[in-house]
C-alpha cells in the first residue's frame, strides 16, 4: 500500500495561519480585569457563521486514543461556520489540516499535522479542510465552539490512498 507521509510539527500561530487561529495566551496581549486578579486575552478568535444559526458551545469527549504513527483516509470541512477546539484537561492533541486543491476538495499532497502542547486550542476558519478530533489519550474533553443551525454544514472527502501521519 502506498502512503503520502506527513510529519507532525509543533503547533504555532505562524504555521497554522493558513487554516485558522491558535487559541493561546502565549504571544497575545491582555488587559487586567476584576481588580487586577485576572488577565483577559480578549477576542483571540472571531467565530464565523452563515445562515440561520447561532454560536454554540459543546463538549466533545474523545473516547479513543490514537497511537502514532497512524493513517487518515478523509478530511472534512464546515462551509457555513468556523469550529474551535479547546482542550479542557491540558491534554496534547493532534491537528491535521489540508490546503484546498480546488473549491470542492483538499489537495492530498498539501496535508499538515500539528501537535498542540495542551495549552493551545485551535479555531478552524470557515471552509478549512481538517480531520476530526485526534487525541493521544482518552478520555479527553474539549470545549467546542461552532455553528448550530439549519442546513448542511459538513462536507467529507475520502482519499484514494491513505495518508500516514508520523513523528
Amino acid at each position: 500500500m502506498s502512503f503520502n507521509l506527513v510529519q507532525i510539527q509543533p503547533l504555532s500561530a505562524e504555521a497554522f495561519a493558513p487554516f485558522g487561529e491558535v487559541i493561546s495566551c502565549t504571544g497575545n496581549t491582555f488587559f487586567h480585569i476584576n481588580d487586577a486578579h485576572t488577565e483577559r486575552y480578549h477576542a483571540l478568535v472571531e467565530t464565523q457563521i452563515q445562515g440561520e444559526a447561532q454560536v454554540g458551545i459543546s463538549i466533545f469527549r474523545n473516547i479513543k486514543t490514537t497511537q502514532l504513527p497512524f493513517s487518515i483516509h478523509m478530511l472534512e470541512r464546515h462551509p457555513k461556520g468556523s469550529q474551535a477546539f479547546i482542550p479542557m484537561q491540558g491534554q496534547k492533541f493532534l491537528v491535521v489540516v489540508g490546503l484546498p486543491l480546488n473549491s470542492n476538495e483538499p489537495d492530498p499532497t498539501q496535508i499538515y499535522a500539528f501537535l498542540s502542547d495542551g495549552t493551545q486550542g485551535v479555531n478552524y476558519r470557515q471552509g478549512t479542510w481538517h480531520h476530526p478530533l485526534i487525541t493521544l489519550e482518552s478520555p479527553s474533553d474539549f470545549a467546542v465552539i461552532d455553528r448550530i443551525g439549519s442546513g448542511q454544514n459538513c462536507d467529507v472527502i475520502q482519499f484514494s490512498k491513505p495518508i500516514q501521519i508520523t513523528l
